[in-house]
């Protein structure tokens, strides 16, 4: 019965109100496409990747003329995604932040190229947070500007370094380095300076005045009616991402018919002045790495150089024969997002999924559905499905009972750097580690290695012969950390 329920999903999707709707959408290069044709290749292109729920929408003069969703929000539960069903949006967090933090630019609260130090009340190193940097006065020079347009020198997450400390790795201004921690000390800025947590600041100034009453910076009891599970490659779910504190680098909750409210008015600059929507997507620095990630890689080319690949505040940027265009993705655990605007015309997508094959639809969906080739794939490492190497086979897991007592010998708090933290508490029969806001079981296969059943994570735990486990090596995504363990 699921099975039947997911394909009448696939075929018919769920559809907002026909108002969102016209017969044919008008691509980049005027010729037009039929919306039905619109549903059928995106119902082929999300069955051929295995690709849980989409949601797509098109803007054609800075109008919504296409809205719709095709596949699941639930595929256990037979739930079809809808345009209110709540996705977490990753880091097209960052671009809605951006928008604020460019009205309280309009305001003169901030100056772009103040150093963020100079907003403090104390020296940057003497929180706790930003410790690490004490020895290197390269801090003192970072603006609001380079946080923008990702030029801090910053790691993209300071648990991405070996020692799991936060650096700065070249001088900040010089080169383009993606980097979420940048996003996260601007976040203490603008609190600091406004006195206003931030997710009271983005429903003040972003989400209520455009009419996104689904989408929050924190999970909310209301979402529970309509939300996505996102779901990795296997198409094994993973759940929803609920944060229960506001995150500037990607914590945002949002749906398709929301964030597609919130391009609009980027497209129109509403609540900006016309000066501070020029200069945020106005290329600040040139682009010259091969790949956006890893952030750091030194590795360079001059392939983008034809398209003038460069960052603005937020937004990526490129030029074409259509004009210049701006873009933002995101990327978390089994949510994939996209979007790209071509302002002379006002003609976008937003691209929405639920899954962590998401990014094999892109250039399928933007190649067909908008006419646009220019878009940097190999950059942002979105490999068309189709092009994926084999996936590998599941490890096998066998669980075994293990008694309360040696599961008490792990439970504790452990750490492998100042901000992460992780909490391990037995759980009846199994494990559950506390990751923030977020639970991850861990089953036995052994009486020291433990494994997810939803995702690829193993843990072993390492005990001395009388005590508690003195360490947990955690492997997930390829990497491996050691968290020591604290009490």
């Amino acid at each position: 019965m699921k099975h039947m329920l997911l394909f009448l999903a696939l075929v018919t999707g769920a559809m907002l109100p026909a108002t969102a709707q016209q017969p044919e959408f008008r691509r980049l290069d005027g010729s037009k496409l039929a919306t039905s044709d619109i549903d059928k290749e995106v119902a082929r292109l999300i069955t051929a990747a295995e690709v849980t729920g989409v949601g797509i929408a098109l803007f054609e003069h800075g109008r919504v003329v296409y809205l719709k969703t095709l596949g699941m929000r639930d595929k256990e539960k037979g739930l079809p995604l809808t345009g209110d069903s709540v996705l977490n949006a990753a880091s097209l967090t960052k671009v809605a932040f951006v928008y604020m933090v460019m009205q309280l630019v309009d305001e003169k609260v901030l100056d772009l190229d103040r150093p963020v130090d100079k907003y403090l009340p104390k020296p940057l190193p003497e929180y706790t947070r930003y410790q690490d940097l004490a020895g290197d006065l390269r801090y003192q020079r970072i603006t609001v500007r380079m946080l923008l347009d990702h030029t801090s020198g910053f790691p993209n997450f300071r648990w991405l370094n070996d020692d799991h400390k936060l650096n700065i790795n070249f001088d900040p201004g010089s080169r383009y380095a993606y980097s979420g921690e940048g996003m996260e000390l601007l976040q203490m800025v603008v609190e600091t300076v406004t006195k206003k947590p931030l997710e009271e600041l983005m429903q003040e100034r972003v989400f209520r005045p455009l009419g996104m009453n689904r989408t929050s910076m924190v999970w909310q009891s209301k979402f529970e009616n309509d939300y996505a599970n996102g779901y990795d490659e296997y198409g094994r779910s993973l759940g929803p991402l609920k944060f229960q504190q506001a995150d500037a680098a990607g914590s945002m909750s949002t749906t398709l018919a929301d964030f597609s409210r919130f391009m609009q008015a980027v497209m129109e600059g509403r609540g900006l002045s016309k000066k501070s929507r020029e200069l945020m997507l106005r290329p600040q620095i040139q682009i010259l790495s091969k790949h956006q990630f890893p952030t750091l890689n030194a590795e360079t080319t001059d392939a983008n150089n034809p398209i003038h690949l460069s960052y603005g505040l937020g937004w990526g940027i490129y030029e074409t024969p259509y004009g210049k265009a701006f873009f933002k993705e995101g990327h978390a655990d089994g949510f994939r997002n996209y979007t790209v605007c071509f302002d002379k015309t006002k003609t976008g997508i937003v691209i929405m999924t639920n899954s962590a094959n998401g990014e094999g639809v892109y250039k399928g969906l933007l190649e067909t559905l908008l006419r646009n080739s220019f878009t940097p794939i190999e950059w942002e490492g979105f490999t068309p499905y189709d092009q994926l190497p084999p996936r590998p086979p599941l490890k096998q897991h066998k669980e075994v009972a293990l008694d309360p007592v040696t599961l008490e010998k792990y439970a504790g708090r452990y750490r492998v750097s100042a901000d992460l933290v992780l909490i391990v508490v037995r759980n009846g029969n199994h494990l559950t580690i506390k990751e923030g806001d977020e639970d991850h079981e861990m089953f036995a296969d052994s009486d020291h290695d433990f494994f997810s059943k939803t995702a690829d994570d193993e843990i072993t735990f390492v005990v001395d012969s009388h005590g508690p486990a003195t360490e947990m090596i955690f492997q997930t995504g390829g990497r491996t950390m050691h968290f020591k363990r604290i009490e």
